[in-house]
């Protein structure tokens, strides 16, 4: 489907070191062949006449002959000449009088008996000097030709003069691999949305013929992982139009106005192949507010192309049967002129996904996994809540991947808990160090989390309690998270309780108390401050937010005066202190249970659910999960897209 053209076999810098190592080749044999030392004509028939002389070559066409030197003579003839420098045996060279008289020369010492060297006659005109003469000022002429065809050649090459080409990426027709709605699993609202956008340009005059106009473009916004890509890789498919797919940062170069010309060069594009869609990856490179941090007096080149995206967008052109697609995860830092009517005129939220979209995000990527009978998709659907389709996909392959080095034939369900375990606390360090005394701490630390846990309305299930440690924590609890749209001021301070319980337990059942619970201060510190300052719930300050929904983060003043401060404070510490106070009071009234199960985790160093309900019996409580689980069987929708065997491909 995608439009590549194909690339050269043959890498030019290969030609390069070739043609270098022949210059260099061809240089050395030069340098090898001729004599450094330059002598005269008398000097020369002096040498001749003494015997020193062992080989002779004339060159006919130069008026010059080299002579090659006996190593007993060379010192005594030529006093104070250092030969020795010249590769080989000593050579000499001397500028003769004509070739003749040279010629003359020799046979007459040849026949007196003072010469019985070698005379040889050569012509130094061949290829090899015209080579060396003229071979470099050749070689920077083809290597300057070159160079500018493929600074101004188009392309995958690209170069200077094409630096201001777009380098989208150009998908037209279709193929067996194209990717459309059914292999996206989950994201039903937003696919609803975005088949929209595809029926627009597959049928226009619908729309048109009762006065409506065709949106210009659409902004996928969501968390990382979530599927974005992936809807605009099915709005490709989906599509029968061009689909023109870049990066926001493919627009951004060092040079000025580079940016600003890919943007109209994409669009011209664009506007040759309407009806088309074009697809802008994590925009907020690009599109960010203007404004923020200007340069230092110079032009702001992200600006300037941001600038030109308007226009183009919106501007008096026009682009009709054009649709823009964009994708980013940071809305709130995006420019208001990017995303009012006109331009972005939808914003499509890809959330992360529910109970009922991580189940069949499972099954989407569980499709090439072996598992048994033992893997229940209900139950790890529910353990992974805040799970994205790429944290999904993580888990299934970590869990393959634990199963084949524990050498098994298929997949099961603790395979799949020891890989979300990894992947939320990180790997068990079993090798580090910890004494009696500190594993004692920990496991009456953890015990605390649990037993005030057990015992609190809104606080979440627990799955298991372990002292191994794990990432940077010496000890962890598991929980399955309730996933509530809103969460009551009683739910926060169960939360913020459970939290402190585990300090509680060492001040009541140690005697003393450590760093161990760094963790679990800054957290339920933050959860009060979001109490009083956000959410409205503090008792002294009811119903006032400070709350910045745009990001600005009120400058450099804060919106409250120092003894507003100071009241914040106050009513933050009084929401610590009584929920301290509460989570010592339920560990002194379930200080038996509390001190069986601190007993249990330091023995067997992993507890489980089962274990606190043996000691604490059943929770008085139903968690809201079982209670979604049970409405679930009772009316199960079909899943999108069809049954199991139907099921997407991906979701990442």
């Amino acid at each position: 489907m995608a439009n590549n053209k194909g690339k050269s076999g043959i890498n030019i810098m290969w030609m390069y070191a070739l043609i270098f190592a022949a210059i260099l080749g061809l240089w050395m044999f030069q340098n090898d062949s001729a004599p450094s030392k330059q002598i005269s004509w008398d000097e020369f028939k002096s040498a001749v006449d003494s015997g020193a002389v062992v080989k002779v070559i004339v060159y006919s066409d130069k008026k010059r002959a080299e002579a090659e030197i006996t190593d007993s003579l060379a010192g005594v003839i030529f006093k104070g000449v250092d030969l020795k420098d010249v590769k080989g045996k000593p050579m000499v060279s001397v500028n003769i009088p004509s070739v003749d008289k040279t010629e003359t020369m020799l046979t007459r010492a040849r026949d007196e008996g003072r010469f019985k060297g070698e005379v040889a006659y050569e012509d130094n005109s061949g290829f090899s000097n015209i080579l060396w003469y003229f071979g470099p000022v050749v070689l920077l002429v083809l290597l300057w030709v070159f160079m500018f065809r493929r600074m101004g050649s188009g392309g995958a090459g690209g170069g200077i003069f094409s630096v201001g080409k777009s380098k989208a990426q150009l998908f037209e027709g279709s193929d067996g691999n194209r990717v459309t709605f059914n292999d996206v699993a989950g994201l039903a609202e937003a696919k609803v949305e975005i088949a929209e956008i595809v029926d627009f340009l597959k049928n226009p005059a619908t729309y048109t013929e009762l006065g409506g106009k065709i949106p210009k473009g659409a902004l996928l916004v969501g968390p990382p992982g979530t599927g974005k890509t992936l809807l605009a890789k099915a709005v490709a498919g989906e599509a029968d139009v061009p689909f023109f797919s870049l990066s926001g940062s493919d627009f951004v170069e060092m040079f000025v106005g580079v940016g600003a010309s890919r943007v109209r060069d994409l669009f011209a594009q664009a506007k040759a192949k309407a009806p088309c869609i074009i697809f802008i990856d994590e925009i907020d490179a690009v599109g960010r507010a203007r404004g923020k941090n200007p340069s230092l007096g110079g032009n702001d080149e992200r600006e300037s192309t941001l600038n030109q995206l308007l226009t183009e967008m919106d501007g008096f052109g026009s682009n009709s049967g054009i649709i823009v697609l964009a994708a980013t995860n940071r809305a709130d830092i995006l420019d208001k002129a990017l995303l009012r009517a006109g331009r972005f005129d939808r914003q499509i939220y890809v959330e992360l996904p529910e109970l009922a979209d991580r189940k069949e995000i499972f099954q989407v990527h569980l499709r090439g996994v072996k598992i048994d009978g033992s893997v229940d998709l209900d139950q790890l659907s529910r353990q992974t809540p805040g799970f994205s389709g790429a944290d999904i996909a993580n888990v299934c392959n970590e869990a393959a991947l634990i199963a084949a080095r524990r050498k098994k034939q298929a997949v099961q369900r603790q395979d799949f808990l020891d890989a979300i375990d990894r992947i939320v606390g990180g790997l068990e360090k079993r090798s580090k160090v910890i004494t009696n005394e500190e594993r004692h701490s920990i496991a009456v630390h953890e015990a605390g989390h649990a037993t005030v846990g057990w015992h609190l309305q809104y606080a979440d299930p627990l799955i298991k309690v372990t002292i191994v440690p794990r990432g940077k924590a010496l000890g962890a609890a598991w929980y399955q998270p309730e996933e509530r749209q809103i969460e009551p001021r009683q739910a926060i301070l169960d939360q913020i309780c459970k939290l402190l319980a585990g300090r509680a337990a060492e001040e009541l059942f140690i005697g003393f108390t450590d760093t161990g619970a760094l963790n679990d201060l800054e957290r339920s510190t933050k959860l009060a401050y979001a109490m009083v300052t956000f959410y409205g719930m503090g008792k002294s300050l009811p119903n006032i937010s400070y709350y910045d929904s745009s990001n600005q983060e009120y400058g450099f003043t804060k919106p409250y005066s120092e003894a507003r401060a100071r009241a914040i404070d106050e009513e933050v510490q009084q929401i610590i202190d009584e929920q301290y106070e509460r989570a010592k009071e339920l560990l002194n009234r379930y200080a038996e249970g509390h001190h069986e199960l601190a007993n249990l985790l330091q023995e067997r160093e992993v507890i489980f659910a089962e274990d606190a309900e043996k000691i604490f019996g059943p929770r008085q409580w139903r968690s809201r999960s079982d209670v979604i689980a049970e409405q679930e069987q009772a009316s199960t929708p079909p899943p999108f897209g069809g049954n199991d065997a139907e099921a997407p491909e991906q979701q990442s």
